[in-house]
């Protein structure tokens, strides 16, 4: 009886042994791929596009809008009331994987002419963190984290007449600048423009579309 409890207990000393080492080696095997990944991810750069796209119900003409966004203009036609939708501007910036990327600019009026006839500038600020992050079904994902969009917009707010005593004295309109803008963390499919955000501007009814997309840059 002896010699048997000797032999299972050697036997279940060899077994312990085996699974301990086999624990370590699958343990250090995904440490070592683990090492071998986040380099890549934490140097890896990222391509932002940013598009401004104004809606409004005004006749005005449509012009030539990207190809990459026409699955978004079909979304937008589908669920806003806007007649016309025109590319106010497009921007393309690089940052680092979890790098913050931040720009401000001063630009053309966002609105129709009829809202600006000045052609008063508009001062805008798009700033966000950006990372490669992967969901709960093993999708990796670009988030970008206190997404923040804002721009003063110029809006017509009266109308004032030259003191003069002539019938014909021309008038002149009274500009105020107004702020919108958005905030909020957002996940996209990399290489997928997606709706940030709609923002209402002016008493005309007009709207500024926020659309973004990322995807890793090549070298």
């Amino acid at each position: 009886m002896i010699s048997k409890k000797i032999r299972l207990a050697v036997c279940l000393a060899i077994v312990c042994a085996m699974t301990a080492l086999a624990s370590t080696a699958v343990f250090a095997q995904e440490t070592s791929q683990s090492s071998r990944v986040a380099p890549r991810e934490n140097d890896a750069n990222f391509e932002t596009q940013l598009y401004l796209l104004l809606a409004t119900n005004r006749d005005v003409e449509e012009g030539k809008m990207p190809v990459a966004l026409q699955p978004v203009l079909t979304r937008l036609h589908e669920t806003l009331a806007f007649k016309h939708y025109n590319l106010a501007a497009s921007f393309l910036n690089r940052v680092k994987h979890n790098g913050r990327l931040e720009m401000t600019w001063v630009g053309g009026p966002l609105l129709a002419p009829a809202a600006s006839p000045m052609g008063n500038p508009s001062f805008n600020q798009f700033t966000a963190v950006v990372r490669m992050v992967t969901d709960e079904s093993g999708r990796q994902l670009v988030r970008m984290e206190d997404f923040r969009f804002g721009s003063r917009v110029p809006i017509i707010t009266a109308q004032i007449t030259t003191t003069n005593a002539s019938t014909n004295a021309p008038t002149f309109p009274t500009i105020s600048y107004e702020n919108v803008g958005l905030r909020t963390d957002i996940s996209m499919t990399e290489g997928v423009p997606i709706i940030a955000g709609t923002l209402n501007v002016g008493p005309s009814g007009d709207a500024i579309i926020v659309v973004i997309s990322a995807k890793r840059a090549g070298n």
